[in-house]
């Protein structure tokens, strides 16, 4: 592999870990960022231009610039309960905003999109496992925002625009192994790094939103994959589209889920307990969220090497304790 990435959102958690990963598979990762969200100090693998996804002359000019003929969109908001709170926000950061995006990516001759979605687009969930054919019934306005834009792009594609390739994440957890960059959201409200800065007294204590959900333990039960395994997914979905395997959409999760329990075990194993509360079950939260990864298997040769949860805890425990000293 070689040339450059156009990689939008790539000073945040999951952007920084991908341009990692296409660099040491030989790739020149540019990132734009606006840093509403992301760190500058995070961008280390290759130029940075400080401006938006709607801004079409600035993703023009990267482009003209570094020869760029795919992208990867990480770029938006993701925070489900202020998605209720604010759709407007989710529906201009997660589509509206990615209008002149896409144009100056036509424009510019790009031909290949890998795109940031979320499992959110499922909804409630039918079954032990989710595939890709799972009906689409988004229950938040995030997840509709990110369905919409998947939709979005497979028309540009459909009219000959670039063709696109959706990663549907499930609970990306855990940082870096060399350290470095890691998870760092203001505030922090996802279930592993949460539990990490409570467990090093670095928060409050974690919130456990149900105990009563119809799992084996009570609490609710999440798929959980370490964020290196998410990058290195996106350099082969990049891969696979350069070498012409259709687009379409993609789960990308462990295969395996763990309930909140067995996440607060985990810590506790890794000698770091966490002090927490039971509190009631959350207005649109399910009792089990699991992702059957066959497709990501087949389509991109991808498996998951770092996604047990021993070394997720492990990975999220070091970059806190780095970062928080």
């Amino acid at each position: 592999m070689s040339g450059a990435v156009l990689v939008a959102g790539g000073a945040g958690y999951i952007g920084a870990h991908v341009c990692k990963a296409l660099a040491e598979a030989g790739r020149l990762p540019v990132v734009l960022d606006d840093l509403s969200a992301g760190h500058a100090d995070f961008v280390r693998w290759g130029p940075f231009c400080r401006a938006s996804v709607a801004d079409g002359a600035a993703v023009g000019g990267l482009i003209a610039q570094y020869g760029i003929r795919a992208a990867i969109d990480l770029a938006g908001r993701i925070e489900v309960g202020e998605s209720v709170r604010d759709p407007l926000a989710f529906y201009g950061a997660n589509l509206a905003d990615k209008v002149p995006f896409l144009a100056a990516l036509a424009a510019g001759g790009v031909r290949h999109v890998v795109l940031s979605s979320s499992a959110a687009v499922y909804g409630e969930p039918e079954g032990a496992a989710i595939a890709e054919t799972h009906p689409l019934r988004p229950a938040n306005p995030y997840g509709r925002s990110k369905l919409a834009y998947e939709q979005m792009l497979a028309d540009c594609a459909a009219a000959g625009g670039p063709r696109v390739l959706a990663l549907r994440y499930f609970n990306a957890a855990g940082a870096d192994a060399a350290g470095g960059i890691g998870e760092a959201h203001e505030p922090e409200t996802h279930l592993i790094a949460r539990a990490a800065l409570a467990a090093l007294g670095l928060a409050e204590e974690l919130a456990v939103f149900g105990r009563d959900w119809p799992t084996q333990d009570g609490t609710a039960v999440r798929d959980y994959v370490h964020v290196s395994d998410l990058a290195e997914a996106h350099v082969r979905a990049v891969a696979a589209l350069e070498a012409g395997a259709p687009g379409g959409a993609c789960n990308l999760g462990s295969g395996v889920g763990h309930s909140v329990a067995e996440v607060l075990a985990a810590f506790a194993a890794a000698g770091a307990p966490v002090p927490h509360r039971f509190a009631p079950r959350r207005a649109g939260d399910t009792a089990r969220l699991v992702a059957d990864i066959s497709r990501a298997r087949d389509w991109l040769g991808w498996t998951p090497r770092r996604s047990d949860i021993a070394t997720i805890v492990a990975s999220a425990l070091a970059w806190h304790r780095a970062r928080r000293g």
